[in-house]
């Protein structure tokens, strides 16, 4: 992934503005797409940022190059050099080092907001710095498919809803605990369960269904991995039930009121029943308008007097 202490900072995004050594091009970049704060409170996690971290490796490295290339006139810089110069560095030899001498300034810019997500290493000499292209920049001009297909997954999902993750990162289980109750991490192995609470946790984040089950199943230990489905078939649809349960429809008795003589009169009840709190639904094309049964005496003596 992305550089993990900026994932890292990302999830805590209170953290990002204070006692970060991000740059200002990069930090405009996280508020522009990821981040979103009212005036005074500290940036918080946008629906996209949520979204965002769920997303596939490379996925995620070209929504922030996307969000960095548009942001670029911004910052006074050419979005074409700096289109070229990305596409430029994902063929370079991984591993090795280039010097800054060969480098204008709006590139070297960029390298040091590129070290910054981990796509290059920066070595500084006494006369000189290189830098050092890492597998992230390298992999900037493959395909999503690519990518992913070499990837080696972590979790395990079980019928009972447990999840495992075999890993010792610290990103890893603040990811899991997006959308699960993470119960206890060893030194190698997150341990949590998905449960009814820590769904509807990450359905008021703006995460959907389909995109923690599909993060689960990119994701999945190669133990599993090869199973059919890979994720058990009751958690996948309990995780589908459990999103529309937060959609589903309410009865509520009520009256329609339709055939007013005039759009006056219409908009008058349509006040009266908003007033007191007992409009549902009103159409002001057709002059149609929906209110609880409990005010349908008193809208009929209105309607009465107005006669």
């Amino acid at each position: 992934m992305p550089k993990q202490c900026f994932l890292l900072q990302l999830i805590n995004s209170s953290q990002v503005e204070r006692g970060t050594s991000f740059s200002s091009s990069m930090m405009k970049t996280f508020q522009r797409g990821l981040l979103s704060s009212r005036d005074g409170d500290a940036p918080k996690l946008s629906e996209n940022g949520f979204q965002f971290l769920l997303m596939e490796t490379n996925a995620q490295l070209w929504y922030i190059m996307r969000e960095y290339i548009s942001s670029a006139e911004e910052r006074g810089v050419d979005p074409t050099e700096l289109i070229s110069f990305l596409l430029e560095l994902s063929f370079h030899t991984l591993g090795a080092a280039y010097s800054f001498n060969t480098l204008t300034d709006v590139q070297r810019i960029a390298i040091r907001d590129l070290a910054e997500l981990g796509l290059v290493k920066v070595q500084q000499g006494r006369k000189d710095s290189w830098f050092i292209p890492t597998k992230l920049a390298t992999n900037l001009s493959s395909s999503l498919s690519d990518s992913s297909a070499s990837k080696e997954g972590i979790v395990v999902v079980e019928t009972n809803f447990r999840l495992y993750a075999y890993s010792a990162s610290r990103l890893h289980c603040e990811i899991l605990r997006l959308f699960s109750r993470v119960e206890y991490q060893l030194p190698n192995l997150i341990v949590g369960a998905i449960t009814k609470e820590s769904l509807y946790g990450a359905f008021d984040n703006g995460i959907t269904a389909e995109q923690i089950i599909s993060f689960l199943k990119q994701n999945a230990h190669p133990r599993v991995a090869d199973k059919i489905p890979v994720v058990p078939e009751n958690v996948t649809d309990q995780i589908r039930l459990w999103e529309t349960d937060r959609n589903r429809v309410d009865m509520v008795l009520s009256h329609v009121y339709e055939d007013f003589p005039s759009k006056d009169m219409f908009e008058q009840c349509c006040d009266l029943a908003r007033d007191n709190g007992f409009l549902l639904w009103e159409d002001s094309k057709k002059m149609r308008l929906i209110v609880r049964v409990e005010f349908h005496q008193e809208m009929r003596e209105f309607l009465r007097r107005q006669r």
